[in-house]
Order: structure tokens, then C-alpha cells, then sequence
């Protein structure tokens, strides 16, 4: 028996969409990261991106456990020196709730040109409306 490897003429792609409302961040997260890499299809090819959309809805409205929203900071820089900015989970949450979950995401995928282009099928909305009703995405339960 041969090993299957996927072409990407072959690759079927889903729309899933998923209600974030009272849902854990990092369970969320490793869920989201299993669809965007394809790792739930048996067609899943490492080397190529075999993953579906997925638009989540309600991000302002996760769930985050423990002290994080005090203590977790999120670090950049701006490229010039003396540039390095800090900022805590909470004041991310409360100004872009989409950043916190695409982070999260974004650090399950792979740290390469794959990974980007999986990060892309992404979607996130913080409130329940969302602009991908043409596409008519099947709502996953968690």
C-alpha cells in the first residue's frame, strides 16, 4: 500500500463556524488549530495546507482561568531603540478581544510560510455578527 499524499487540486475545504461565548481560551485555541492545520481530516498532509475556514463569533465573551488577565503580558517592539512595549492581557481583552485568541492560535501553528497561510483561514469577530453567511458555515459545537 502506498502513502497518500494530498495535491492541492484535491483539498476540500470546510467553513465551520464557532460560538467562543463561555469557552475556555487555550482549549479553544488548540481546537481552532487542529481545523485551520487539517489534522481532523484523514486526507492531512504535513506538508501542505490542508485545513479549513473558521469564523468565531463572540471572542469578547471567552473564558480565561485563573490570574491571567492580571498577570499575562504581551510583549513587542517597534523596531527603533528603547522601543519595547508591554501590555496586560486585561486592557487587550477589554480593546481588541481578536488579538488574545489570534495569538493564541498563532502559537500552535507552525513558524513558517504554512503556518501564515493557515493563520489566514481565520476569522475572528467580537461581537455575533460576522460578513461570511455567503460562504454558509456549519456551526461546530465544542
Amino acid at each position: 500500500m502506498k502513502t497518500y499524499s494530498a495535491k492541492a487540486g484535491e483539498i476540500q475545504r470546510n467553513w465551520w463556524l464557532v460560538d467562543a461565548d463561555g469557552l475556555t481560551l487555550g482549549r479553544l485555541s488548540t481546537k481552532l488549530a487542529m481545523l485551520l492545520q487539517g489534522k481532523n481530516k484523514p486526507v492531512y498532509t504535513p506538508h501542505m495546507d490542508t485545513g479549513d475556514f473558521v469564523v468565531v463569533v463572540n471572542a469578547d465573551k471567552l473564558n480565561i482561568t485563573g490570574r491571567k488577565l492580571d498577570q499575562k503580558r504581551y510583549h513587542r517592539h517597534t523596531g527603533f531603540p528603547g522601543g519595547q512595549k508591554s501590555v496586560l492581557m486585561r486592557d487587550l481583552m477589554n480593546r481588541y478581544p481578536d488579538r488574545v485568541l489570534r495569538h493564541a492560535v498563532q502559537g500552535m501553528l507552525p513558524k513558517n510560510r504554512l503556518g501564515r497561510a493557515q493563520l489566514r483561514k481565520l476569522k475572528i469577530y467580537s461581537g455575533s455578527e460576522h460578513p461570511h453567511g455567503a460562504q454558509q458555515p456549519q456551526v461546530l459545537e465544542f
